[in-house]
């Protein structure tokens, strides 16, 4: 612990530079700004090329879109996966657990693809179809893990919380919840890590996002922008998974 008593940021032992969090993130910045600058590079790797860097939106401004519809959607993700994991764990809601799994099951596979066919008629193009599509398909690990989490904890706990005093509500949001907090955060770290890589599905349907220069590369046979969107969906993925590691190790050091 450190002196103002909340958890060290890195490893104890380890020195700050060996710590891979922000290595991953700096790269992320530098990628993003510069990536025009690496021109000659791509030019030299594709030399027939005659434009081998995206130019249609800057990158700064793909990379803040992205980063926009995952987190909007892992908002929905959240606040739909742990109310449904916790109806499904109260008394009221048992009976439609199985119901609840089938059902986010069917979500989980059903293709992102084919919910943005169905999405565009019905919304438009743009950023909602996109979302709609990423919810659909990120809310079963929550979901999961959120019933999963609070299952796990034994009967003994909530007898003992209630001869404290505590009601359902202040049980659940001051004994179980907090204790299944770890359990959670594994569910919501993989549903946010594959909304990043989906979201790029969403420049299909007139979202702006990194999959702008991939999907825009693939149509026009030009395999240097699929690389520089896929580098920077990479870098992304890795920052942000680094992040939920570190959020959820100073969540074990606290507990």
């Amino acid at each position: 612990m450190s002196l103002a008593g909340t958890p060290p940021l890195h490893r104890p032992g380890r020195p700050l530079w060996r710590d891979p969090l922000p290595w991953a993130a700096a790269a992320l910045v530098i990628a993003t700004l510069a990536m025009p600058a690496a021109e000659p590079l791509f030019r030299t790797l594709y030399p027939d090329l005659p434009r081998p860097i995206y130019t249609r939106t800057n990158f700064l401004t793909l990379m803040l879109s992205h980063v926009g519809l995952v987190a909007a959607s892992s908002v929905i993700i959240c606040l739909v996966g742990i109310t449904v994991g916790i109806f499904v764990t109260r008394p009221a809601g048992r009976d439609f657990a199985r119901m609840v799994d089938m059902a986010t099951a069917v979500g989980q596979t059903f293709p992102p693809v084919a919910v943005l066919a169905l999405a565009v008629p019905a919304v438009g193009y743009g950023p909602l179809p996109t979302l709609i599509a990423l919810a659909c398909y990120g809310v079963l690990p929550v979901v999961e893990t959120t019933a999963a989490g609070l299952r796990a904890l034994p009967p003994a706990l909530k007898e003992a919380a209630d001869g404290a005093g505590f009601g359902p509500t202040g049980r659940l949001l001051r004994i179980e919840l907090p204790l299944a907090f770890p359990v959670m955060l594994a569910g919501i770290r993989t549903a946010v890590i594959i909304n990043i890589g989906t979201a790029t599905i969403g420049s299909t349907v007139g979202a702006v996002s990194l999959g702008s220069p991939i999907i825009e590369g693939l149509s026009g046979s030009n395999p240097a922008y699929v690389v520089q969107g896929a580098i920077l969906v990479g870098l992304l993925a890795i920052t942000t998974d680094l992040c939920f590691e570190r959020l959820a190790r100073l969540g074990s050091v606290r507990g």
